[in-house]
């Protein structure tokens, strides 16, 4: 038997099979865009979705999906999508990083569990009832990604704990909380129940077998959210495992049996199992380094690393990579990025170069603040798209100062949701996790480098002093 995980991410769809044994033996993906009609709004269409779930599945050995008997689901967290009672989309679904909803987060008292940003979908709906009536006057469920295309396959109105806790409309735990909701007037029929992640959440549909290429009735699973599949693809499963995954955005996540306490800047959900973790979620590292390549006219990726690491790093040129605002640890939805210092000889290789070390950075302001409410970080795995070129592990190594561990599997957050799918199928049980961690590989060991450790001050300092304008820029516009 095989099992299939669907991991809808903000860029691209992956798609992963694996085995009986939890190895995966097949894998695809397709790329879609994320536009903005206007400033500060980021949104996917639904279809653009589907279209890229059909190809990838179109591009898997036909006869490994004819094997599959379990699907299971990884989402992008945050964002939203107002649908019919049928599950129609009734707009493109706004995702987490939307801003368009930052000034109506004052329903959101001080001191809050944790830190709500505004591509929430607590944010986000409430911008929809203020500015689209339409819109939401006939919508009759308010979807997550993963949910969305669970639904759109067959399977049932539900969710998860470790999706509904992080819409800024639910307590800690992912129960929902009504009080908040009605505050907001927000419909209450409007979210699913929830059940455990790995529970049974429907079965596939005739005409989506059809279109997948796959047997109709396969098991799907409620599914969990993109970090806590990555965290369980990786195979944390123990208090104090770590993970940092680098993709569009960048997380932090460390494990934790029990709730850990709320701090300011930092995240505490929970898992796709029964335990919890705490995160740092930094939104500009992949995106924000994909620009800058753009900006730059690198027409690969392979020319800008080359580039940029053969450059020698700059005693004066730093790079803000706050593209569109931030969360860990400044909770800043109105910082923005830019270059600083750049004198008549840099030169292009400077200025990428500058970008992977502010990027660095602003990573390792984010695992600072974990450290300081006391988790000695000195190791951690490593998962996602953006980290495979060596140079960067190491650069990431350095500026962090912990040891890279590369989990040895391709698709960490895919293989969670294919896990998870198994689960449902009842081929393996919650119990079994802990045997199906893959093994990892040391990749980069930090090095001192005092010269380092000044541009990481200087870059602090330069975000500390560009606050107010950010503020006064805010005020302005």
């Amino acid at each position: 038997m095989r099992f299939l995980g669907i991991d809808l991410g903000t860029g691209s769809l992956k798609l992963a099979i694996v085995d009986e044994d939890g190895r995966e033996i097949a894998s695809s993906s397709a790329a879609y865009p994320v536009t903005s009609a206007q400033p500060g709004w980021a949104e996917t269409t639904v279809d653009a979705w589907y279209r890229a779930l059909v190809g990838a599945a179109s591009r898997l050995p036909a006869n490994e999906r004819e094997a599959v008997g379990g699907i299971g689901f990884s989402g992008q967290m945050h964002g939203v999508v107002p649908a019919a009672a049928d599950g129609r989309a009734l707009r493109a679904a706004m995702l987490w990083p939307d801003t368009r909803a930052r000034d109506l987060l004052d329903a959101w008292r001080a001191p809050q569990p944790n830190p709500v940003a505004p591509g929430m979908a607590g944010p986000l709906l409430r911008w929809l009832v203020s500015n689209e009536p339409r819109i939401a006057d006939a919508t009759r469920r308010a979807l997550q990604p993963k949910d969305w295309l669970r639904v759109k396959l067959g399977g049932a109105f539900v969710s998860d704990a470790s999706d509904s806790c992080a819409t800024a409309l639910a307590k800690p735990s992912g129960e929902w909380d009504d009080a908040l909701i009605d505050t907001l007037g927000l419909p209450r029929a409007w979210f699913a129940p929830l059940a455990a992640s790995h529970e049974r959440g429907g079965a596939l549909s005739d005409e989506a077998a059809a279109e997948l290429g796959l047997r109709a009735g396969i098991a799907l699973a409620v599914g969990a959210g993109d970090t806590p599949c990555a965290a369980l693809g990786s195979g944390l499963s123990s208090d104090g495992d770590a993970l940092l995954t680098t993709g569009t955005g960048g997380q932090i996540v460390v494990m934790c049996a029990d709730a850990p306490a709320p701090v300011h800047g930092l995240h505490t959900y929970r898992a796709a199992t029964p335990a919890w973790y705490r995160m740092a979620a930094m939104q500009n590292v992949g995106v924000a380094l994909e620009a800058v390549r753009g900006w730059l006219g690198y027409a690969s990726w392979r020319e800008a690393y080359d580039d940029a690491f053969a450059a020698n790093a700059s005693a004066s040129v730093s790079f803000l990579p706050y593209l569109s605002g931030e969360r860990s640890p400044w909770m800043n939805p109105d910082a923005r990025g830019g270059w600083l210092g750049l004198g008549l000889d840099d030169t292009r290789a400077t200025m990428m170069r500058a970008a992977f070390e502010g990027v660095a950075f602003a990573l390792r302001a984010g695992l600072d603040a974990i450290r300081a409410n006391g988790t000695p970080l000195d190791s951690m795995r490593l998962a996602g798209g953006g980290s495979v070129d060596a140079r960067w592990r190491q650069l990431l190594a350095d500026a962090l100062r912990v040891e890279l561990h590369a989990v040895d599997c391709p698709n960490a957050a895919t293989r969670g949701a294919a896990i998870l799918g198994g689960i449902a199928a009842g081929h393996w049980r919650i119990d079994d996790l802990a045997s199906l961690a893959p093994t990892s590989t040391l990749v980069a060991t930090p090095r001192a480098d005092a010269s380092l450790d000044a541009r990481l001050a200087r870059f602090i300092d330069l975000y500390r002093r560009a606050e107010d304008w950010f503020a006064i820029r805010n005020e302005s516009a």
